[in-house]
């Protein structure tokens, strides 16, 4: 007879929050669900005492606080979470370096990903192409994004709306349609 652990309500939450988070950037363009609506369980899910975080809602920095991370301005944030993408944010976004690509920050941004402009994305994890609807970004965020990174440095974009997921990695092409 084997024993089992069992997962608390907790750890099944964030398990499966993290799963979606890794499965929208492994499949870019591929919208996931979330157990719960909202940013809350991607900060369970992703921030501990090694981050360093920028928040505008005060309710979701002070849940990131309690983790131990850091709360710290954009451009120094490994995790930024927003309600409200302003056009000077992404100059602020962290992109890592030459050496240390990896130090690029992921920006999590409320959105509504039934409306708005019309994408198509291209690249790794993406069988040919595919066309999503993302809105509540400014116009000129996908131009700005392009600009601001030179792959391999760069950010990765989670996209939230309520429960729906999406995840845009550095290394996809975003054309405006």
């Amino acid at each position: 007879m084997s024993v089992h652990p069992v997962p608390s309500e907790f750890e099944a939450r964030t398990n499966a929050a993290f799963d979606a988070i890794m499965w929208a950037f492994a499949r870019p363009g591929l919208m996931r669900d979330l157990p719960e609506a909202g940013m809350s369980q991607i900060v369970e899910a992703l921030i501990d005492r090694e981050c360093s975080v920028h928040c505008q809602d005060p309710d979701l920095a002070e849940m990131a606080r309690r983790t131990g991370a850091v709360m710290v301005s954009p451009e120094d944030a490994d995790h930024i979470f927003v309600t409200d993408v302003s056009r000077t944010l992404l100059e602020q976004v962290r992109c890592g370096s030459d050496l240390h690509p990896d130090d690029g920050a992921t920006l999590v941004a409320a959105t509504d990903l039934s409306t708005g402009a019309r994408l198509r994305l291209t690249g790794p994890g993406i069988a040919g192409d595919v066309i999503v609807t993302v809105g509540g970004l400014p116009g000129d965020f996908w131009l700005r994004r392009e600009r601001a990174m030179r792959y391999p440095m760069g950010f990765e974009v989670l996209l939230v709306d309520g429960q729906r997921l999406l995840g845009v990695p550095r290394s996809t092409t975003v054309e405006v349609l």
